[in-house]
């Protein structure tokens, strides 16, 4: 199995018994699976985990862009996914190298916050206040996003982070650096890895996945 398990919450560590598994800071869990290093075989078992929430990766991926990491929450007993991520990186002209993550979660689990690096589990009030800052679509369909402030969390850690609701889930974008945030201004699509068929053959992987 190239896919390890881990906390979707935090980075302690976790153990399994008979019951299930447990992290030291957060007691029983669903298990976030991570590969060591993304791959094509790695994310055909992602991918295999992974059925019940889509894999969403903007598409088509620019021109030197990679997959740097990818993950699904889920239960290897009942096989139902709760939450998946994928995280790709490239540069542009105004930001140099730029990381992206797109996270699809039930409410609850917990690993957009984490990955955004802030206290709340799921987006704060500040979702749906308003007109949205930007919109991206998925499926098809026109998904609003809003931003999400980081004031109250690591200054250090330079990112923009925006949160919507997209097929009954929570959607969270998370871009390194803030700045990047830009590059929104484009309607992007978002497509789900699964459906990509043969061209999932072709996808390029490379590069470090993000710190978080």
């Amino acid at each position: 199995m190239s896919l390890a398990a881990s906390c979707p919450r935090c980075s302690s560590p976790v153990t399994e018994d008979d019951d299930g598994w447990r992290c030291l800071d957060h007691g029983r869990i669903t298990p976030l699976w991570r590969p060591a290093e993304a791959s094509y075989e790695a994310l055909t078992e992602h991918l295999l985990r992974c059925t019940t929430v889509p894999t969403l990766l903007p598409w088509p991926l620019s021109p030197g862009w990679t997959i740097t990491d990818f993950g699904c929450v889920g239960s290897p007993r009942d096989g139902e996914a709760r939450a998946s991520l994928a995280s790709c990186s490239g540069t542009s002209d105004l930001d140099g190298v730029v990381e992206l993550t797109v996270v699809s979660e039930e409410p609850g689990v917990g690993l957009g916050a984490r990955i955004a690096g802030v206290d709340h589990t799921d987006p704060g009030a500040e979702i749906g206040d308003g007109p949205p800052h930007a919109k991206v679509r998925v499926d098809g369909r026109p998904v609003s996003l809003w931003s999400v402030s980081t004031s109250h969390s690591d200054s250090n850690f330079d990112r923009s982070v925006f949160a919507g609701e997209a097929q009954g889930r929570w959607l969270w974008l998370v871009m390194r650096p803030a700045s990047a945030a830009l590059l929104l201004n484009d309607e992007w699509i978002l497509l789900d890895v699964s459906d990509l068929g043969p061209e999932l053959m072709e996808l390029p992987f490379g590069g470090h996945p993000p710190p978080w």
